[in-house]
């Protein structure tokens, strides 16, 4: 009976979930919270639904009733926080007064409903993604309550009651109710749905096509689109998550199909992604921050000639550990159609046509300003107008073939042929729903999780006092200020846009920048970077996420191969803080010369080389595990030393490793 009904229950909440997003996100009628928490009710009783408490008691029938209780324990907590919060259900407010208004003054009903569904969102996590989040969660909530009995360098404090902990991370605004879902309820569900349903009209078949015609003779060469369409939309987009899930939807399925991994697929796709808002004119809101906040006071165009040269790097690394990569799993050049369903599919051009339509209108749509949810939903509007159309072009097509001679029986055929063209048109698109939810659940259990953590950061304050401990460190050894500004940024980072993480950290950090001897410019676009470099740092990193569910992969296996991708990304923000003339400055802020630019671009350029070998663990033949840790070495050399014995060094290193991979490749060859 089960067995029956859970398929009827998913697809429905699937549908539901689709329809409420487009509808709330568009034409909002809930307050921010009441949003969420349908949004979330809705994924976490799909994701009670999709995945057992454990495979080997998927089809115990006990089990299976313990799936219906979650998911309705899920319903009755988070129905609780809407009914609490929207004016609609005022009557049922406890004392008359909106959960919001009882902050500090919650019933008992309050905390145990908001502890109850603390546990659900845990045991959620941990069924869509595993445990790593979860337990990471859970450190965090045990910091929070233990802080009096945490050692100094654990930064402690007074410690907090179960109630407040529970008000924090759930009841109220700034945990599983936060940006972190929040960003999953605006961005990522609609492109993914987007995605789904282009997949649905066979357009992806296309896009799989144009790349086997442009690249041909390029090794790699759907990595190559991926990393270089990401960059260019996300300078306009601004967001990595967004970015992911919009071109993701393209570039993962080329990816797959000429020889890459899945999981390697979407860390190439979530790393590029990530990259997209440094690249200037537009870098997304950074760039308009920096404007205020900045001293001395820097112009617009000082920041983007700034961000130039370190954005170009970047892309040049990872097309190049891309390039190398495929080289080692011998990734074909040409997607091979035998590989490939969607080749098979009409060749009417309809298809392609859809394709062609709704990315061009999606990117027109953001580049005349609007936001991103707006501009996939009008796209997805236009997709769903040319199935219409489609499907009317097939009814006529039909129609003219029936060569029926009675105008009774031509008018019932037509009839019944448009019957079924209009219950295909909903099929396919209620099959793209369902693929949407089946694909999107887990990111909204883990944007949940990660909520805890940023309630828990917000509560107990750990995200100011971090760059708190850099001053003392700064006059030993600056290097380490900045890694632990990086760690603070990063962990800041968990689930906000990078432009909010630069904005926070910018403000508490601000008078600890001006005594580390830095040039304001690069310290401030260090920030920036590794607010960045957060959306693909594991245990959170929001765009690998996105490109898992795109990819159908493991969270954490896709994340480590988004860091593993991004690595240049981590290395770059050294490079041209140590060396401003990255950034066309000298290091008292003056505009540094050509000769002494070209240099240091230079030395860079043979860092990435280097690393990007190391990455991808190849150049010119395999490279052994002894040799991949002397190229990552020697790339540290080049991006954190200036010219001198030190590089000098590091070049024999990799002239000497190169020289012996490429005798062994030809070695390799003559025996072949």
């Amino acid at each position: 009976m089960l067995e029956r009904i859970r398929p009827i229950v998913f697809r429905t909440c699937a549908a539901l979930l689709s329809i409420f997003v487009l509808a709330e996100v568009n034409y909002p009628r809930l307050s921010p919270q009441g949003q969420l928490a349908i949004f979330a009710m809705l994924g976490l009783v799909l994701v009670f639904l999709k995945y057992p408490i454990h495979r080997r008691f998927a089809t115990h029938i006990g089990f299976q009733v313990l799936d219906f209780v979650f998911a309705i324990a899920v319903a009755v907590c988070f129905g609780y926080i809407l009914i609490q919060t929207e004016p609609l259900f005022k009557r049922f407010w406890i004392e008359g007064q909106r959960l919001g208004d009882r902050a500090g003054m919650g019933t008992t009903t309050d905390y145990v409903i908001g502890l109850v569904g603390l546990l659900l969102v845990l045991e959620g996590t941990r069924r869509a993604i595993g445990l790593t989040l979860c337990i990471l969660s859970m450190a965090f909530l045990a910091y929070a309550a233990f802080g009096q009995s945490m050692p100094d360098w654990l930064f402690p404090h007074r410690g907090y009651s179960w109630e407040r902990i529970v008000s924090q991370t759930f009841l109220h605004s700034q945990g599983v109710f936060g940006i972190a879902l929040k960003v999953m309820f605006t961005y990522v569900f609609l492109f993914v749905l987007f995605g789904a349903l282009l997949e649905k009209t066979g357009a992806t078949g296309y896009i799989i096509n144009f790349a086997r015609r442009l690249f041909r003779s390029s090794v790699g060469g759907p990595a190559k689109v991926a990393v270089v369409s990401s960059g260019a939309m996300g300078s306009l987009s601004g967001s990595a998550v967004a970015n992911t899930a919009t071109t993701g939807t393209f570039t993962i399925p080329m990816m797959r199909s000429s020889g890459f991994r899945p999981t390697i697929a979407g860390g190439i796709e979530a790393a590029a992604s990530s990259g997209g808002a440094l690249v200037p004119p537009i870098m997304g809101a950074g760039a308009y921050m920096m404007l205020e906040i900045v001293e001395p006071a820097v112009t617009y165009l000082q920041i983007i000639k700034a961000a130039l040269i370190p954005a170009i790097l970047y892309y040049t690394a990872l097309l190049l550990i891309v390039h190398f990569y495929a080289k080692r799993v011998g990734a074909s050049a040409e997607v091979p159609q035998e590989n490939t369903a969607e080749m098979h599919q009409s060749k009417t051009g309809i298809e392609g046509l859809i394709f062609l339509v709704a990315f061009t209108t999606l990117i027109l749509f953001l580049g005349l300003g609007y936001t991103p949810f707006r501009a996939v939903s009008l796209s997805l509007l236009l997709i769903l107008i040319l199935i219409g159309i489609r499907g009317i072009w097939v009814i006529n097509r039909q129609v003219v073939r029936s060569d029926l001679s009675s105008t009774g029986t031509l008018v019932g055929q037509t009839l019944l042929i448009s019957a079924r063209q209009i219950w295909i048109g909903i099929r396919r698109t209620l099959e793209a729903m369902e693929r949407a939810a089946d694909g999107g659940v887990s990111l909204i259990a883990a944007a949940s999780c990660v909520g805890i953590i940023l309630g828990v950061v917000t509560l107990t304050g750990i995200g100011a006092k971090l760059p708190g401990a850099l001053l003392p460190l700064a006059a030993n050894s600056r290097i380490l200020a900045l890694a632990l500004l990086m760690v603070s940024t990063i962990i800041l980072g968990m689930g906000l846009p990078s432009s909010v993480c630069y904005l926070l950290m910018a403000t508490l950090v601000g008078p600890v920048l001006a005594e580390l001897g830095l040039v304001p410019l690069a310290a401030h676009l260090f920030i920036f970077y590794f607010g960045m470099m957060a959306m693909v740092t594991p245990p959170v990193a929001l765009a690998a996420y996105t490109a898992a569910a795109i990819a159908g992969t493991g969270i954490m296996q896709t994340g480590v191969a988004a860091f593993r991708f991004a690595l240049v990304g981590f290395a770059l923000p050294y490079a041209f803080t140590l060396k401003p003339e990255l950034l066309l400055l000298t290091p008292e802020g003056g505009t540094a010369s050509f000769f002494i630019v070209a240099v240091s671009v230079l030395t860079v350029v043979l860092g990435i080389v280097a690393l990007a070998a190391s990455v991808s663990g190849h150049w010119f033949a395999p490279l052994n595990l002894w040799k991949r840790a002397g190229l990552l070495v020697a790339a540290a050399v080049f991006f954190l030393t200036h010219l001198g014995w030190e590089q000098l060094a590091a070049l024999v290193v990799i002239a000497v490793i190169g020289f012996f991979n490429w005798r062994s490749r030809n070695s390799l060859v003559e025996y072949q």
